[in-house]
């Protein structure tokens, strides 16, 4: 983790207060949030990271809106519409921004396929890296790193795939507020059909719910 002085940690708690403020506060944050990654403090570490968004890229039958920050915006604006239906819509709004933080370090080309396997556990790591910098705030921090490190589960879960971790969720983070960010996640792209979206995260926390 870079080390940050202390006018610089004045400057990026009150960064920090307005992005939470855009995200807790209105009713469309990426509005907000797209002029303020053209503000030159996005270019100053940790907000840097969220800068690093924009230009990585997503594959384009998976997300066809473009590159992780277009996507992450779309993400943001759906989990605005249902903050209100989370136990702790602070930290729920920002597993929204940063819930594919890692991506930027794990995307890759992979015989012409785009990829970016294990972002959701870099981007827990990346995540206690960001908000360790903004923030005193412990608990807000762990939970917003939980939510981040399961983002991915419904897809391991629905398909039974080796990397579900039903157990580590339920010791650690609320399968209902990991569901609903999910659902988020899987309507904050182009061209996706509501309903089946919303009956796949059903059978998720059916199947969580059951083991």
């Amino acid at each position: 983790m870079k080390t940050i002085s202390r006018a610089d940690k004045d400057e990026t708690a009150c960064l920090f207060t307005q992005i939470e403020e855009r995200l807790l506060g209105d009713s469309v944050p990426s509005a907000a949030l797209r002029d303020m990654l053209k503000a030159q403090c996005f270019e100053s570490y940790p907000f840097s990271m969220l800068k690093e968004l924009e230009p990585t890229p997503q594959s384009p039958v998976h997300h066809p809106e473009g590159n992780v920050w277009n996507h992450t915006l779309m993400v943001v604006d759906e989990a605005a519409r249902r903050r209100q239906e989370s136990s702790d819509p602070r930290a729920f709004m920002w597993a929204a921004l940063l819930h594919d933080i890692g991506k930027p370090a794990t995307t890759r080309s992979r015989k012409g396929r785009i990829t970016a396997y294990d972002h959701d556990k870099v981007g827990a790591e990346l995540t206690e890296e960001f908000l360790s910098a903004v923030t005193d705030d412990k608990q807000l921090i762990d939970k917003v790193v939980q939510l981040v490190k399961y983002h991915m589960q419904i897809l391991y879960v629905i398909n039974k795939l080796p990397f579900k971790d039903i157990g580590g969720m339920k010791r650690h983070s609320d399968i209902k507020e990991v569901a609903l960010l999910c659902l988020c996640d899987r309507l904050g792209r182009h061209g996706a059909d509501r309903k089946k979206e919303e009956e796949q995260v059903r059978m998720f926390v059916t199947l969580c719910e059951n083991e």
